[in-house]
């Protein structure tokens, strides 16, 4: 165990602060009890001395120093120091809390046995219930310090365990708007370099919708990043850009037609408002499988079926899977459908993705709401 320098401070006074008790109490012992009483002597001194200086050790090393404690105070009582006890006391403590319970054990078994050699049985029993007492403190002592720490150990678990949380919902937010927007500007710009000599007004449609997917892109970049600087967002709380959620679908379906992908979005059952983690989700959802579907789809059109019953929100995302698909996209795989994925199952609920029998890819997820 590495003791920091605070914790060096800390002994190195506590350790003054024994020697200190335990020379001038012992010295002065004569004056308190009668001339019978004798001084330690220059030995006794020196063992009450190497007691206190063991202590700046015992953190790590708290059975050896609480054995050289032990030895010196009972030498050190045996030159005739009467108030030795204290640096015992602490190296006592010190090694209950540090978990060498058997060795604290040990020394009051020896301590005791030391001391009631001329002892009167009244004098024994009461030594033996004041270390009896001592054992029993430590030992609550111990207990609460070991409670205290794994409290705080669980804080710090569960910070950690939300920070990461957090990363990783930002991470998805970030991976869907970027993918998302830049695969409509790939193809926007594709048709602009296309048609700008044959079709000069198209490729200025093209430009015209790259910026405005673009800034649209800016803002809710600036939403996601502000949560990273402030959690509380900008302005006190006021978002950059509105909440992501199933209102905001036919954006998305717009931004998909500008690349020239049909779109169609349609609702099925009782429509009504859902809760904010369900909605975000099926909005990130749909945004990412249409974003598939414009990349790696070779088709031409998609649809968005959302349908709503009492207990649950089943969104359908459907394309029609060109003959120009590059190559078959397998269920679950890419980051995009595991992050589809991950959304669904923060939630409760599941996202099944692959190729259809007749052609095509079809998302449907599931969600509580």
């Amino acid at each position: 165990m590495t003791t920091t320098a605070r914790q060096w401070t800390a002994d190195a006074a506590l350790a003054a602060l024994v020697i200190g008790v335990e020379l001038a109490a012992s010295l002065a012992a004569p004056h308190w009890h009668g001339a019978k009483e004798s001084k330690p002597g220059t030995f006794g001194i020196i063992l009450l001395v190497t007691s206190g200086l063991a202590l700046l050790a015992r953190r790590r090393y708290p059975g050896a120093v609480l054995a050289v404690v032990l030895g010196a105070t009972l030498g050190a009582t045996a030159l005739g120091a009467r108030a030795a006890w204290l640096g015992l006391i602490v190296a006592f403590f010190t090694a209950v809390l540090r978990g060498r319970r058997l060795a604290a054990i040990a020394s009051l078994v020896i301590g005791y046995a030391a001391s009631v050699v001329n002892a009167s049985a009244e004098s024994a029993l009461l030594l033996a219930a004041g270390l009896v007492t001592l054992l029993s403190v430590a030992e609550l002592t111990r207990v609460a310090a070991a409670r205290a720490a794994a409290d705080r150990r669980g804080r710090e678990e569960a910070t950690a365990r939300r920070a990461s949380e957090q990363r990783l919902a930002i991470a998805r937010d970030l991976h869907d708007v970027v993918a998302h927007s830049i695969s409509v500007i790939n193809v926007q710009a594709n048709t602009a370099l296309h048609l700008r000599d044959r079709q000069p007004e198209r490729a200025w449609e093209a430009l015209t919708a790259i910026r405005e997917v673009s800034g649209q892109t800016l803002t809710e970049l600036g939403s996601v990043l502000g949560a990273l600087r402030d959690p509380d967002g900008p302005a006190g709380g006021a978002p950059l850009a509105p909440a992501p959620g199933v209102a905001r679908l036919d954006e998305l379906a717009a931004r998909a037609r500008s690349a020239g992908f049909t779109v169609t979005v349609a609702a099925e059952g009782p429509v009504r408002a859902l809760p904010a983690g369900v909605d975000a989700a099926a909005y990130r959802i749909v945004q990412e499988a249409l974003t598939n579907a414009v990349r790696h789809s070779g088709g031409h059109a998609a649809s968005v079926l959302l349908r709503y019953s009492d207990s649950d929100l089943v969104i359908e995302v459907t394309d029609d899977g060109g003959a120009a698909a590059a190559k078959p996209r397998v269920a679950g795989s890419g980051n995009g459908l595991a992050g589809m994925a991950e959304r669904a199952r923060a939630l409760g609920g599941t996202v099944d993705a692959g190729r259809r029998p007749g052609g095509g890819f079809q998302v449907v997820a599931r969600m509580p709401a």
